[in-house]
């Protein structure tokens, strides 16, 4: 039977794909339906952010500090995603930096043991986030969900961007997004954060773009193209970028 993608169907891949939630994705949907769902991308951050935003509030209300809070919004993106982003920084800025050729590069990001620029980069990562939720405070809510929508974009723009940097692997499985998608994924992550922050959510977007332009610059220039770590990578560094500039604004 040959399943209609819906926009929904979309949704569901995505957050299976992103996500460790529980979402049942039919196979040949998944077969055929991978690069064309990237749009829905950001729709799979929220379910993340709002888990770990709605804990940190309520922590909050309880009385407990904004760092402890925040510790725990982080704790819950964590679980909730497998740590798949923040694996894929990791590994990234061990091949990046540690290799002298494109091939040693690729070969490093694919091992699965962490180098110390892979633990740098996540104790840096970790602790900006931290430190930059606990500042927001109980405001964090509507910049979490924002940084889940344009970091997620990003991911998908720079997929649609940059050809596939290996043969085989997570990003090569599921293929190359069209433009399309990826300015659908932009456009409805650009809304969403309006409608959340109100038109202090430009400002998000322009340097999340930025921020993800640079990542993509430099897979090009190291790699040839991008690859699942690279991606993941990606929304690290646009979630870090886009919150900053929220707790600059808010708080």
């Amino acid at each position: 039977m040959t399943i209609r993608p819906t926009p929904l169907a979309d949704v569901a891949l995505a957050t299976a794909l992103l996500t460790r939630l529980p979402v049942p994705v039919p196979a040949e949907h998944a077969s055929t339906r991978g690069a064309a769902a990237a749009w829905a991308y950001p729709l799979a951050g929220l379910p993340v952010a709002l888990a770990a935003g709605g804990l940190a509030l309520g922590l909050m209300a309880l009385g407990l500090p904004p760092a402890f809070a925040a510790g725990m919004a982080l704790a819950v993106q964590v679980v909730l995603t497998g740590a798949m982003h923040e694996d894929g920084l990791a590994d990234s800025a061990d091949g990046l930096w540690g290799g002298w050729t494109r091939e040693r590069r690729l070969e490093i990001m694919k091992d699965s043991r962490i180098g110390s620029y892979g633990v740098l980069a996540l104790v840096l990562a970790i602790g900006l986030r931290w430190s930059l939720l606990a500042a927001l405070g109980p405001l964090l809510l509507a910049p979490l969900l924002g940084a889940a929508l344009l970091s997620r974009a990003a991911m998908t723009g720079v997929m649609a961007a940059l050809p596939n940097a290996r043969t085989d692997g997570l990003s090569r499985s599921i293929g190359r997004p069209g433009a399309g998608a990826a300015v659908l994924a932009m456009a409805l992550a650009l809304g969403l954060s309006l409608a959340l922050l109100g038109p202090q959510a430009l400002l998000l977007a322009a340097l999340a773009g930025l921020a993800s332009l640079a990542c993509a610059a430099l897979a090009r220039a190291k790699l040839g193209g991008q690859t699942g770590d690279i991606l993941g990578a990606t929304q690290q560094v646009a979630e870090i970028v886009t919150l900053a500039t929220a707790a600059a604004l808010l708080a």
